[in-house]
């Protein structure tokens, strides 16, 4: 219907200049100029039309070519599980992440689209953690890089990390989405893509650490009392880099997280030194079971460290920001937690 106003609004412009042209008839343009220019017109906005819609990502596009455009460059492979037998579609909407539920398809369309219409507007979306020489010496840290979504300039910083069994990074449902979350409520997020394995995925973590510090002129962010985040086996990632620092596992000495968002993970160790930390967790979980998160934030309680647990009724295992579940919203509540952290340590050093 838009497109046959168009074609009448057209029209009756350039009918009306004609008329307006009738006395100076050495100066009118010919009517099959006019008709020319006309259809000319409306095939122009036929066109931007055309390339507008085709330009954004659907949940009909196909994986593949989200991984391959060329607005990603070399990175575009590392949006998706690298090792892809750990997923499954080849479409945005039919994804499906091993270990993982509730995975939404409409925020994965959010999440794509909102990755290449700043990357194509020149904003820098992902950092390599590692130099070329230290890639060359070992090509596996070719597969690792932090995604940033930008908050507001002089905000606080977060760095999600998602699980996958050590075997693979389910970023796409546990990490992305929470990044993105964050930063429309101001926060500047990096989602971290590291390399499979317990000890290389905290020595990636301690070097994403470091490297946010490093260049935080640059990135334009706040490094005090930042936050780690993390599910199933990202929970352990920054459940142990919370406890020991970056600089234990290879990091720079830089402070340790001010506070800790811990999802669906059976990591039991602490030490006194631990950051405040929120969990949250499933009844209906197989593979982290509530019972163990409730009785390692219970002592970390009675040793004095601010906490926060929630369980929620017949939910399972990797449910992410949980849309559509009992869990839904509690991102929320994690972000309430980490402001009144930062907000009693601000005052504390005022004190």
């Amino acid at each position: 219907m838009k497109k046959i106003y168009l074609c009448a609004a057209v029209l009756s412009a350039l009918l009306c200049f004609a008329g307006c042209c009738a006395e100076t008839a050495a100066e009118s343009v010919p009517l099959s100029e006019i008709s020319k220019d006309m259809h000319k017109s409306i095939e122009e906005v036929h066109n931007t039309e055309r390339e507008s819609s085709s330009d954004s990502y659907t949940r009909e596009t196909k994986i593949s070519d989200v991984i391959t455009d060329p607005a990603f460059g070399e990175y575009g492979r590392l949006i998706f599980p690298v090792n892809s037998i750990y997923y499954s579609g080849d479409t945005l909407g039919t994804l499906s992440l091993t270990w993982y539920s509730h995975i939404d398809s409409d925020k994965t369309v959010e999440i794509c689209n909102y990755m290449k219409s700043h990357a194509k507007a020149g904003d820098t979306i992902f950092y390599d953690i590692y130099t070329d020489e230290e890639k060359a010496a070992d090509p596996n840290k070719a597969d690792t890089g932090l995604f940033f979504f930008k908050g507001n300039p002089g905000e606080k910083f977060a760095v999600c990390n998602a699980g996958g069994g050590f075997a693979y990074v389910g970023a796409m449902h546990d990490s992305f989405p929470h990044a993105l979350e964050l930063s429309k409520k101001g926060y500047n997020a990096f989602a971290l893509i590291y390399r499979p394995g317990w000890d290389t995925a905290c020595e990636d973590l301690a070097r994403g650490i470091s490297f946010i510090f490093e260049h935080a002129e640059e990135l334009e962010i706040d490094v005090d009392c930042y936050s780690l985040w993390g599910g199933s086996a990202g929970g352990r990632m920054a459940a142990c880099l919370g406890s020991y620092g970056s600089a234990a596992f290879g990091g720079g000495n830089y402070p340790r997280p001010g506070t800790a968002i811990i999802q669906y993970t059976g990591h039991s160790g602490y030490t006194a030194n631990d950051p405040p930390t929120y969990s949250c967790v499933g009844d209906r979980d197989g593979i982290a079971n509530y019972k163990t998160m409730q009785k390692r934030l219970s002592a970390m309680s009675a040793a004095g460290i601010p906490t926060e647990f929630h369980v929620y009724e017949g939910l399972g295992h990797g449910f992410g920001l949980g849309t559509g579940t009992v869990a839904e919203g509690w991102l929320d509540d994690a972000i309430r937690f980490w402001e009144k952290i930062s907000e009693l340590k601000e005052g504390a050093r005022h004190e």
